[in-house]
């Protein structure tokens, strides 16, 4: 099995809140980028810890980039004092590691909030996948960013574009050529912690839709499911406030 990697944080939030959080943000992404999640939950007296994935960020770098092995680096994280996470919120690659880590080690995380997470990425989803990521690196810049995604907020265009800059891309290539099938459903039906997907709107474009959410809800009763209308794959960058809102009511 990969050896865990020390993951860095960073932090919203007082130290010594009641409720803390471990935030995940998908492939190419970076700890920063969940800046709208950690902020919204800090306002909410909770405390909040972002990491940066192996590879990603100032992360170290490492030959392993399967679920499993994100997994093994999150299950290595713990509150600053020990303990669990009252929840972990994990968007696409984190949401899957999320859910690899939890149904390895129930008492990791007292529930999970996963934001159209990466259970099944094949076929023409791993096209979009891996076109999106030939693009971010190809042009790094924050015009690109901007250019395809007009109405982020100036924070996400700029941290999208630094996450691309600092991420490597051999280890963002190899975590699709790795998880080939990319399928972590049979760790989705051993989940044995409430699970709410914050789903992307199949209209805009959504990894958990169809046949695999379908199949998800039916077989662990632990999953619950919302939509966030008018949202692509990253709905905290493409409607925050509504994604907020929903979030903080799933954890009230």
């Amino acid at each position: 099995m990969t050896s865990p990697l020390t993951l860095p944080r960073l932090s919203w939030g007082h130290p010594a809140a009641a409720r803390r959080a471990l935030l995940v943000h998908g492939l190419g992404s970076s700890g920063a980028l969940m800046w709208r999640v950690g902020t919204a939950l800090a306002d909410a007296g909770w405390h909040a810890t972002a990491v940066d994935l192996r590879g990603h960020g100032s992360a170290p770098r490492a030959l392993d980039y399967t679920v499993a092995a994100y997994a093994s680096d999150l299950v290595a994280t713990a509150p600053e004092g020990g303990g669990a996470w009252d929840v972990v919120i994990g968007h696409s690659l984190g949401g899957a590691a999320s859910v690899v880590a939890s149904a390895a080690h129930p008492l990791w995380a007292a529930r999970l909030v996963l934001i159209d997470p990466g259970i099944v990425v094949a076929g023409r989803d791993s096209e979009i996948v891996r076109n999106s990521q030939q693009r971010a690196f190809a042009d790094t810049s924050e015009d690109a960013v901007r250019a395809e995604h007009p109405d982020w907020h100036p924070h996400d265009i700029e941290l999208k574009a630094l996450a691309a800059q600092q991420a490597s891309r051999w280890a963002v290539e190899q975590t699709s050529a790795q998880n080939m099938p990319w399928d972590v459903s049979a760790a989705a039906r051993q989940v044995a912690v409430p699970t709410h997907v914050l789903g992307a709107d199949p209209a805009v474009y959504s990894l958990f839709t169809g046949e695999v959410a379908e199949g998800i809800l039916a077989s662990n009763p632990r999953f619950t499911h919302a939509i966030v209308p008018g949202a692509g794959h990253s709905p905290h960058r493409d409607e925050p406030d509504e994604t907020m809102r929903m979030l903080l009511e799933i954890l009230a």
